[in-house]
């Protein structure tokens, strides 16, 4: 028997309240694929699914689904079925999925597919008992086939962040692991015994060598190499022109080296005594 999805109140965000701006370039573009009558249009709706749901640092020639791209191409799948894909793919699950906690990763999943943050603590913990009991691939059905995705995108539009008052698109969120994940990786990859790692040069095992790699031992050798510093630049000027010889440029007692030499001026040839 499944474990029954808990209850969350729904917070007040910008997509759950009427609004009467005036659209500006702020607001999402809609791609419909029933809009998409030529190649170009098409390649532009798969590139927008690609955009929302891997994010633009994920956006590689690698990371692409040239099946899922021919079967919608190809008006075999819905739009829906195309971003259920890209959800279940490997891509999403090593870059996306490994990489953050559930909690996170409910998150980026409700910001991606349903495009809105999550209401607090208590929608990312209630989601994440889905993840637990149903994997990945039964949180992207659950999530894909909600009323909520019904209502906003159905079949034929590609998610997209609503109404985006403040803030930057949620596609631009970096989707790597933050602050938390990084100190379970952290401790996963310290936990274990040093005896356990060895060198790469000769495979054998050196403590000498293990035991620089342990963080309190390192912090403590390189507090020992520190060395004293010149605090400020006016000691450097100091130093520099102590050691810089001024030259003597003074005349007293100095004979000039170059002799006087006579010059035939132009006005030579005038007479001292001119007569008109």
């Amino acid at each position: 028997m499944p474990i029954p999805l808990l209850e969350v109140t729904p917070k007040t965000q910008n997509q759950r309240v009427a609004g009467f701006d005036v659209l500006d370039e702020d607001d999402p573009q809609t791609y419909r694929l029933r809009d998409a009558v030529s190649v170009a249009e098409v390649d532009k709706l798969i590139w927008a699914a690609y955009r929302q749901i891997f994010s633009e640092h994920l956006i590689l020639e690698s990371y692409r689904q040239p099946f899922l791209e021919s079967q919608l191409r190809n008006r075999a799948i819905s739009v829906r079925e195309f971003v259920r894909g890209l959800g279940k793919s490997e891509v999403f699950r090593q870059e996306v999925a490994e990489t953050n906690s559930n909690y996170r990763l409910v998150d980026i999943v409700l910001k991606r597919f349903l495009g809105r943050a999550s209401y607090g603590r208590d929608e990312e913990i209630a989601q994440s008992i889905v993840i637990a009991t149903k994997g990945l691939h039964g949180f992207i059905d659950a999530i894909v086939d909600s009323d909520e995705y019904q209502q906003n995108f159905g079949d034929d539009i590609v998610p997209y962040q609503r109404r985006r008052m403040e803030g930057r698109p949620f596609n631009l969120v970096n989707p790597r692991y933050n602050e938390y994940w990084r100190g379970r990786l952290f401790q996963l990859g310290m936990a274990r015994s040093y005896y356990q790692v060895r060198t790469y040069q000769t495979g054998a095992l050196d403590k000498k060598v293990i035991r620089q790699a342990i963080p309190t031992q390192f912090l403590s050798m390189a507090s020992g190499m520190l060395t004293p510093q010149l605090e400020t630049q006016r000691h450097v000027a100091r130093s520099t022109s102590s050691a810089i010889k001024v030259p003597d440029m003074s005349r007293e007692g100095s004979k000039p080296t170059v002799k006087p030499v006579a010059t035939a001026l132009p006005y030579r040839y005038i007479p001292s005594d001119p007569r008109v």
